[in-house]
């Protein structure tokens, strides 16, 4: 009988043990309701206890999250639309605030804060671009933007109970259906062309000082060409005549008789000519049977 008793004794103080502990990993925080009114929150990591059937324990995760938005389109200054993709980075501040602000933990929690959050960032992003021309939202400083408008973003945040550390742009589009994707088209083309035209008037500008640079080459170079071909002529005529006389000196008759023979070789070089000359010429000296 007695062991009858003891059984479901024992067994309620084991369910009660385990409904009075609960665990919060590293990284995470929880809170602890006391028949639904927050009792303690920012409970830190480790083996906690709570009342069992009156309290329960929310755990949420603090550590660092990326909140993706939807891309949003925005004006510029001149009233030219772009479309903005963007993703924040941020965490749980406050876990009182935060539970607060969207009534649970877990996902559900998460996907709601992120709806309350995202309009907060648009409309900074909004008031920063609305303040800027397409050049300076396409071409400029992208962190600048954020950094003017992250203290904003985190002062509505803080009803959330989340604090964002970084703000990011991931992409700017212009919408296909805008007029702007045109203009910057053709002013895109009207800029590559002048660059094109200065591209071919720097090349042609070379060209001619290449050109006239190997003129200048060519002609020193067949000047100098010719003046030493001047003076290996010369240098040849000189040694040959300077031979001539060396070999007349030692045979005037040898030499007289070569230098007929070179002009008979001459004379009738064409095979058809004919010359008309007295049979006394001394042209023919070396022709007559005479000798």
């Amino acid at each position: 009988m007695r062991l009858n008793i003891l059984i479901p004794l024992v067994l309620v103080a084991l369910f009660g043990l385990m409904g009075s502990v609960y665990v919060v990993a590293e990284g995470h925080t929880a809170i602890v309701l006391n028949l639904g009114r927050v009792a303690r929150s920012d409970i830190g990591p480790g083996l906690h206890f709570k009342w069992p059937l009156i309290e329960s324990a929310l755990v949420f995760d603090r550590r660092l999250h990326v909140l993706d938005a939807t891309p949003e389109r925005y004006l510029t200054s001149e009233r030219k639309d772009v479309s903005v993709d963007f993703f924040a980075v941020g965490m749980i501040e406050d876990v009182r605030a935060f539970y607060r602000a969207t009534g649970g933990a877990g996902m559900v929690a998460e996907e709601t804060a992120v709806q309350r959050l995202a309009p907060i960032i648009k409309d900074a992003l909004r008031n920063e671009i609305n303040s800027r021309t397409l050049s300076e939202v396409v071409s400029g400083d992208r962190s600048e933007v954020i950094e003017r408008q992250l203290d904003n973003i985190n002062t509505g945040a803080r009803n959330i109970g989340i604090r964002i550390v970084d703000l990011r742009i991931k992409k700017i589009d212009l919408p296909t259906d805008s007029t702007v994707i045109r203009d910057v088209y053709r002013r895109m083309s009207a800029q590559r062309q002048q660059v094109a035209s200065r591209l071919r008037a720097e090349g042609e500008e070379q060209a001619q000082t290449i050109r006239s640079e190997a003129d200048r080459e060519r002609t020193v170079i067949l000047a100098e060409a010719e003046r030493d071909a001047q003076k290996l002529r010369g240098e040849g005529d000189a040694q040959a005549t300077r031979i001539y006389g060396e070999a007349a000196g030692r045979d005037a008759g040898f030499y007289a008789f070569q230098r007929s023979l070179e002009a008979y070789r001459a004379a009738f070089e064409g095979g058809d000519s004919v010359i008309v000359l007295d049979s006394s010429d001394p042209f023919l000296q070396y022709m007559r049977n005479d000798r």
